[in-house]
């Protein structure tokens, strides 16, 4: 008789699990998302935030440092906020053009008061191939090329100095992190009620 009193208790409890709407869920789980695609999207917005303040550090020579160490943490440590060289990429998605110049002025002077004029050039030059690149990613090899194609010889400069890329992770406890799990269990229990009710209503047994 217990046994009896056990299977209708928890098939009492099954069909009440069964009459909950799989809609509910379903609108959870677009609800869910759609925030989850919102926090997505805000990192990333805030990730080009933190790079454009690296690149007018780097024109103002405004400690650039500081803002490279910013973008760097957000990005570490934030999901959709990628800016890794990749296998596509050429160059590294950071090269800071004005620091790279400085650095080269400040290992060769003699380039600096007899070539200052060429490096100038070369910069106006480059900008006005691609104006919109902001980055320096095509912009310092450029540079590089078109003074050494006047005959300047450029100082050996470490790439580690002005090139940079970081690797954001692929799921971060933020708010896009957890949204994202929340939703991919909510959309998982939607599929396995519609699949449940599904099953009892085609195949449970006729009383």
């Amino acid at each position: 008789m217990a046994m009896v009193r056990n299977k209708v208790k928890v098939t009492k409890k099954y069909q009440g699990v069964l009459g909950i709407s799989p809609i509910y869920l379903l609108i959870a789980t677009l609800v869910c998302g759609s925030i989850c695609l919102i926090a997505l999207r805000h990192n990333n917005q805030h990730m080009e935030q933190l790079k454009q303040a690296v690149y007018s550090a780097d024109k103002n020579n405004d400690n650039v440092q500081q803002a490279l160490d910013n973008l760097q943490a957000y990005v570490t440590s934030n999901m959709n906020t990628n800016l890794s060289t990749g296998n596509g990429s050429v160059y590294p998605p950071i090269q800071l053009e004005y620091t790279y110049l400085r650095l080269v002025k400040a290992q060769d002077q003699a380039a600096l008061s007899n070539d200052a004029g060429l490096y100038t050039a070369a910069q106006n030059y480059c900008q006005n191939l691609d104006p919109t690149d902001f980055s320096g990613r095509n912009r310092v090899p450029c540079i590089a090329q078109y003074v050494t194609s006047h005959g300047a010889k450029l100082p050996k400069i470490p790439a580690a100095l002005y090139e940079f890329d970081f690797v954001s992770p692929t799921w971060s406890p933020d708010l896009a992190g957890w949204t994202l799990m929340l939703t991919i269990l909510l959309a998982i229990l939607t599929a396995v009620l519609f699949l449940a009710r599904y099953f009892n209503r085609h195949f449970s047994p006729k009383s």
